[in-house]
């Protein structure tokens, strides 16, 4: 098999990969955040006690979720 095709339809010809760096950005201590979609009745009504609290929405969602992991955690 040839390792550079002549017609790749991958990537546009003036892209050159030949001097890249494997793992050049990788860092095993990083984290992702992964984004969090509410239905709207939710984040209107949350949004709504955020705003009332004066604290940010994102806040606001940390502090119940955690409530909610605490009652788990002594219901086991």
């Amino acid at each position: 098999m040839n390792a550079h095709p002549e017609h790749d339809d991958d990537l546009p010809a003036e892209i050159d990969f030949s001097n890249a760096e494997r793992g050049k950005f990788y860092r095993k201590e990083a984290r992702l955040h992964l984004p969090v979609y509410l239905d709207d009745p939710a984040q209107d009504q949350l949004a709504a006690l955020a705003e009332a609290k004066g604290v940010e929405l994102s806040t606001l969602v940390n502090e119940l979720l955690r409530k909610d992991l605490e009652l788990i955690e002594a219901a086991r």
